[in-house]
């Protein structure tokens, strides 16, 4: 009966949406299109910014005859949600972590590989090569989506309250993750404790003690004032923090040539404009936290290789379920 209202409330908010784009128009007379992109994200995120902007460049390279009305805070459903109706076509656009796609594509598991990078350039070089993404594309066509764009907002990094000195600091904290199993299976390895727990709940479990510990990117933590809860962040780094800009493959095929170029112009365009985002917000968000009594910690250079060692099972349990080929392509940079 919930999936049925949703489906009518959907369809309610398609249908305001039609009526504005049959009654917008060019002084020429020419059809003004809008379309919905819906994400789960709040606030001034790089999430949301890279949707905008998306949204703004499409509008752009249109002359304003195709627009996109971008539909921020799950006001169109959850992340699962989003991608069922992004199949159907309903939800033409869709901008969301690639977490909740695994159970779609389990090959997309092979983006929760640890200690893969040193660096956030290595990641976006990773997201610049044709021939690694070209598989990854391959991938979302096969399941009835075609993937845009991607770009990430940093590393995903961890705060808690108990002073970090090694590794060994990790061992038995109650960290929250996602309903991830490789991210689970990774905190595991490095002996911590690791709990899932939906984003929501995640300020009054580190409120309450149910948890001790938590891992996001930086703006995040910022935004959601988890850091009101912790002493210190440690820059584990084990994972960087991923966005997709997905459409539907059937939306798309039946738009023309002309338009379809538009999109994916509008894409590249603003992924790396969200490149460039991603760092602001990062430099700010850490400024930020310092300011707020927040030590930053970085562990030493044998930490992160000990971390590396410790993450091998999981690079196994991974490779198994994406495929040796696609995985040997994305962790090339680190066997470099």
């Amino acid at each position: 009966m919930m999936r049925l209202l949703k489906r009518w409330s959907l369809a309610a908010v398609l249908a305001c949406i039609c009526v504005l784009g049959t009654s917008c128009g060019n002084s020429d007379g020419g059809q003004t299109y809008a379309w919905p992109l819906a994400t789960c994200s709040s606030g001034d995120t790089v999430t949301n910014v890279f949707a905008q902007t998306f949204a703004d460049y499409v509008s752009e390279l249109s002359d304003g005859e195709m627009r996109i009305q971008v539909y921020t805070d799950s006001t169109l459903g959850t992340d699962t949600e989003l991608m069922e109706t992004c199949e159907d076509g309903d939800i033409p656009f869709v901008v969301q972590s690639p977490s909740p796609q695994v159970s779609y594509m389990p090959e997309l598991c092979v983006f929760d590989t640890p200690c893969v990078f040193s660096t956030v350039e290595e990641v976006r070089a990773n997201l610049d090569n044709e021939e690694l993404m070209d598989s990854i594309k391959e991938i979302y066509t096969a399941s009835g989506y075609r993937l845009l764009g991607m770009t990430d907002q940093g590393f995903r990094v961890m705060t808690m309250n108990k002073e970090y000195t090694s590794l060994d600091s990790l061992a038995g904290q109650k960290i929250r993750v996602m309903e991830n199993k490789f991210h689970i299976q990774f905190w595991k390895c490095v002996s911590a404790n690791p709990t899932p727990m939906t984003f929501s709940e995640v300020y009054i479990g580190l409120q309450q003690g149910t948890i001790d510990a938590q891992e996001n990117a930086l703006p995040l933590i910022v935004s959601a004032k988890l850091y009101e809860q912790q002493k210190y962040l440690i820059e584990t780094n084990a994972v960087p923090d991923y966005i997709t800009l997905i459409a539907s493959d059937k939306f798309m095929s039946g738009l023309t040539e002309e338009q379809q170029e538009i999109i994916n112009t509008a894409a590249e365009m603003a992924q790396q404009d969200a490149y460039v985002i991603s760092d602001e917000k990062g430099e700010e968000s850490m400024e930020y936290l310092a300011d707020a009594g927040i030590e930053i910690i970085t562990p030493s250079e044998e930490d992160y290789a000990e971390m590396k060692e410790l993450s091998q099972p999981v690079w196994e349990s991974i490779e198994e379920q994406c495929g040796s080929e696609l995985f040997a392509a994305y962790t090339a940079i680190a066997e470099e």
